[in-house]
């Protein structure tokens, strides 16, 4: 195997971007194939955007019938049909149709064809009816979701197999960084946390806030928070490098799972020691697998938010101990194989 047509969201700051410069990198040829705009990716050329109201692409999509807007469909058979394809790995295109990959298959019977989404793909939000009528001409499903495995989640939806596999890092974004006087003040903090709102995330932040613990926030759909003196709320995202000098330049970062996506572990569980930075994260059965718990990252019981005030007081007044973990963290991370490169290898060994 060595040619693979890669479907995904090609912009350069998503974690597509960050599997395919991999998977150059481990000597593959890769053709990418954006059903989204691409605006920072050179030399992919996206097909017109279809001049169709955004109201009537949200209700297409809230349906479950999502608008090819890029004539994906059209698209993947006429790479296929020019180009000598080992793989077509796609990542999440839920207006991918079934007839499409029916075509593939009966056409060109050596391709292997498999699907990768870091979602929960067996919640009803994630799917769409052409994801449900596609999933038994993959070869191979990966998630990041153990739970997806059971029988009766995706294999009972017609998934022929189901692998799955941890989170990861990308080594050239998630590093250890050493910062200038100027950048510390920009993006410093005491705890931080870098992720969208939710509302469970919003009361544990906001129960810091209200016990004297100063906590910095990036992320979008927080402008429904009230202000209060303990919360810089920046209302904003951060990306790329800004995403590694804030957790590079926080003492203390939290790491809040989805709790829609019913998380066990998050990209934030890979990316905050991977940047040799203090990663405080809820307690899960995989996250203690993952990283030794006072060694190698910090847990604390979600139900328990006293815990989480506790250990955020204990390790702002304790600098070698915090500092000691994440190092701890960071090595874990190098030797147990968390990056990207590591975890495509292990994916295609199933290949």
């Amino acid at each position: 195997m060595q040619r693979i047509l890669f479907l995904g969201d090609m912009n350069f700051m998503t974690r597509t971007f960050q599997r395919v410069r991999a998977m150059c990198d481990l000597g593959y040829d890769v053709f990418p194939l954006s059903y989204v705009p691409v605006s920072y990716y050179p030399g992919i050329t996206t097909i017109s955007y279809a001049m169709i109201p955004q109201v009537a692409i949200k209700i297409f999509h809230k349906s479950g019938y999502p608008l090819d807007l890029f004539c994906i469909n059209q698209n993947l058979i006429k790479m296929v049909h020019a180009l000598d394809i080992d793989l077509i790995w796609c990542e999440k295109p839920l207006m991918l149709r079934a007839s499409t990959l029916k075509y593939i298959k009966k056409t060109y019977k050596s391709i292997k064809i498999v699907f990768y989404s870091e979602d929960d793909m067996y919640a009803r939000h994630n799917w769409s009816h052409y994801f449900l009528k596609s999933l038994p001409y993959y070869d191979i499903v990966y998630t990041t979701k153990s739970y997806n495995c059971n029988p009766d989640e995706l294999p009972s939806l017609g998934a022929r197999k189901v692998v799955f596999v941890d989170k990861a890092f990308c080594k050239y974004t998630h590093r250890p960084l050493r910062l200038t006087e100027e950048e510390k003040q920009k993006w410093s903090a005491d705890v931080g946390f870098i992720g969208s709102y939710e509302r469970d995330r919003a009361d544990k932040i906001l129960y810091l806030a209200n016990n004297g613990i100063k906590v910095r926030v990036w992320g979008i759909g927080w402008e429904c928070m009230h202000s209060h003196p303990g919360l810089i709320l920046e209302k904003k995202p951060a990306y790329l490098t800004d995403y590694t000098r804030v957790l590079n330049a926080t003492k203390i970062n939290l790491c809040f799972l989805r709790k829609i996506n019913r998380d066990l572990q998050t990209d934030r569980s890979m990316e905050i020691p991977a940047c040799r930075a203090f990663m405080l994260a809820e307690r899960t059965s995989e996250h203690l697998r993952l990283f030794e718990e006072g060694k190698e990252a910090e847990f604390f019981d979600i139900d328990k938010p006293e815990e989480l005030l506790a250990k955020v007081r204990y390790y702002l007044t304790h600098d070698k101990e915090r500092e000691a973990i994440a190092r701890g963290g960071y090595e874990r991370c190098l030797r147990s194989g968390y990056s990207h490169h590591d975890r495509l290898k292990y994916m295609f060994s199933f290949l």
